[in-house]
């Protein structure tokens, strides 16, 4: 029997679970909150009377703290939710708030692997792979389903399948990627659109109810590419990367002249609905995605759309060291707004390696945290107070994911001392009998009765990995045998043989295959004319990747692409990767760099490659290049 399901008589208790707080009448909790709202004003007020540097000591019994905290929460979502979604932490008690499939536990596994709690991790995948199932009448967003659930079960058959993680489960036979492919596919549904960008939800049974919005959000469109890229590599069905490549394109096609993109569009139309272009809500994921999507699987489209995305966003939304969001074709500010999910943006500068602006950011951000012991979901950079209607903190990790990162970059003892802070604040403003509650208004600190899943999945998860990196780390992602890149929902991803170089192995759509008779064949994007969809699902007879290769276009950047084999000298980068431009008539052109789409694609070419050579490097069939100003030498690919 699993744990959760014995009476709390007979259960023999998580580890480090402590036992929920005594009732507080009315008066007590009030002179509680007076306390507590004294200690964070002191603390934003004299920041350094109690934050003079974490010592390695310290930074052990940090680690033990947010490990205890885990378990606080975890303990209280088994015994008083599951198997419903979510924690109710202050009435411990459970409600269902995405699909009725044991969210929270989803969305733990990795960090239970993380803490090497191999008890509870073994027992937690047998329990999902013998209990869950999608086949269910709900309808759920695609997005906090991919990121929650699908990341969850991959991550956590990744490191239960591996003997190198050191996490192995002996009886484990895949039943977590079963479970994630056949909840893959009853998200495809959502990606039949015209442009490519899917519909925000879908029900599991049933498909796309016919009158769902077709109104979706750019991060919901475009963060997708880590889950369903994995899942094809670990299958070796290519239909989950392609339409999530395909929803990436969709949205880049439709960007402004200023590589901008908006926060909502129409999946049908390509119509921007909301033109206001940030890094933050309804955007922020797109960006994380296109660097992350690159460094996990080398595929060098996603690292241009992201250059050109980061450097757009750089030059008109960042107001050092603040970022406001603007019109995406003016440029114009709409809000001078700091927003919870722009936290996340230094972390991914330092893995873009761009350090002296995160450092600024980072800074900026934190001293909204110190000045209300957390920060709100908006914040006037004009009236330097709380945004109206955005008063509330429910328990977001990106400012300690940003934390964690730049510590794990620079090593600056300050990074470890605004840990301590965050601890503190959580331990005093936000715990609960039995878990962590949101915070309604960060200026009064009142308590909600809620916990999101992610608490568990990222928001402990970085502080814990901030203070063990500090104490001397001895964790799954610092010794062993993978490096890990964080799904968006801090998932782990390992860049395995298997997920990072599976371009290699011929059964994989985009492959560099060594056979004879596999052709490269170029045509406007879109999915192969092979596939076909039977009985609700997709299938894929043969791997062929999909390369436009327009002509007689110019643009600042024609070097050559390391790395991509198959590919074509003296053509623009967005030509090597089939990325077109729509204008505001819709009509397809490649943006040239400058700003400008090119209106005249009478001339295009159209090139095939195979691979008939001695040494089964792709050569050019001369008889599919059309008209081009080019001569076809110009076309042979390049090693």
């Amino acid at each position: 029997m699993f744990e959760a399901e014995r009476p709390a008589t007979e259960r023999p208790g998580w580890i480090l679970s402590t036992k929920p707080l005594p009732s507080e009448t009315s008066t007590q909790r009030r002179r509680e909150m007076a306390l507590i709202h004294f200690f964070l004003l002191f603390l934003s007020v004299f920041p350094t009377s109690l934050a003079d540097g974490v010592t390695p000591e310290e930074a052990r019994e940090l680690r033990d703290e947010v490990r205890e905290m885990f378990y606080h929460a975890f303990d209280g979502y088994m015994e008083h939710a599951f198997p419903h979604d979510e924690l109710r932490p202050m009435s411990c008690t459970g409600e269902d708030t995405l699909g009725s499939y044991a969210l929270t536990l989803i969305d733990s596994l990795d960090t239970l692997a993380l803490l090497g709690d191999r008890e509870h991790f073994a027992a937690s995948v047998e329990w999902i792979g013998k209990n869950l199932h999608f086949d269910i009448n709900k309808t759920v967003s695609v997005f906090e389903t991919t990121i929650r659930i699908l990341g969850g079960l991959l991550s956590a058959h990744l490191i239960a399948s591996d003997y190198a993680t050191g996490m192995r489960i002996p009886t484990y036979d895949d039943q977590l990627l079963h479970l994630a492919e056949d909840l893959a596919r009853r998200l495809l549904p959502a990606f039949e659109t015209p442009t490519g960008i899917p519909f925000g939800s879908v029900n599991l049974l049933h498909g796309v109810d016919e009158h769902e919005s077709k109104i979706t959000s750019t991060a919901g469109g475009g963060t997708l590419t880590l889950e369903f890229g994995i899942l094809s590599r670990l299958t070796n069905d290519p239909i989950f990367e392609q339409v999530t490549k395909n929803a990436v394109h969709g949205l880049w096609a439709r960007r402004s002249r200023l590589n901008l993109v908006g926060a909502h569009i129409n999946v049908f139309t390509g119509e921007w609905t909301q033109k206001d272009a940030g890094i933050g809500t309804s955007i922020d994921s797109f960006y994380e995605y296109l660097l992350k999507a690159y460094l996990l699987f080398g595929e060098e489209e996603y690292l241009y759309i992201f250059r050109e995305a980061y450097a757009a966003a750089m030059h008109y939304l960042f107001n050092d060291p603040w970022y406001v969001e603007v019109n995406m074709d003016s440029a114009a500010i709409v809000w001078p707004l700091f927003n919870s999910l722009q936290a996340f943006w230094p972390g991914l500068q330092v893995l873009a390696g761009d350090l002296d602006p995160a450092i600024r950011t980072q800074a900026a951000f934190f001293s909204v945290w110190k000045k209300y012991g957390f920060t709100p979901e908006g914040f006037n950079l004009a009236t330097l107070n709380v945004q109206h209607g955005q008063r509330s903190y429910p328990l977001r990790p990106e400012l300690i994911e940003s934390t964690y990162w730049l510590y794990k970059a620079t090593r600056d003892p300050r990074y470890l001392d605004a840990g301590r802070d965050m601890v503190a604040s959580l331990q005093y403003g936000a715990r609960c009998p039995c878990g962590y509650c949101h915070i309604s208004d960060v200026e009064t600190h009142n308590q909600e009765d809620h916990m999101e899943s992610f608490f568990l999945a990222e928001t402990v998860k970085y502080l814990w990995l901030l203070f063990d990196l500090a104490a001397g780390p001895d964790n799954l992602i610092e010794n062993g045998p993978y490096k890990y890149i964080f799904s968006t929902e801090g998932h782990l991803l390992p860049m395995t043989p298997q997920i990072s170089l599976a371009r290699e192995h011929c059964s994989y759509l985009g492959a560099y295959c060594r056979s004879d008779d596999f052709r490269w064949e170029s045509r406007k994007s879109g999915i192969s004319p092979h596939t076909e969809r039977s009985n609700g699902t997709y299938k894929f007879y043969r791997a062929q990747p999909l390369i436009n290769y327009p002509s007689g276009i110019s643009s600042h950047d024609s070097s050559p692409v390391s790395g991509i084999k198959g590919l074509c000298p003296g053509l623009t980068q967005g030509q090597r990767f089939g990325l077109s431009y729509f204008s505001d008539s819709t009509e397809e052109a490649e943006y040239s760099g400058k700003g400008e789409a090119n209106p005249d694609l009478s001339h295009s070419t159209v090139v095939v490659l195979r691979h008939d050579t001695e040494d089964n490097e792709p050569s050019v069939d001369p008889s599919v290049l059309e008209s081009s100003d080019k001569q076809p030498d110009s076309y042979l690919p390049q090693r």
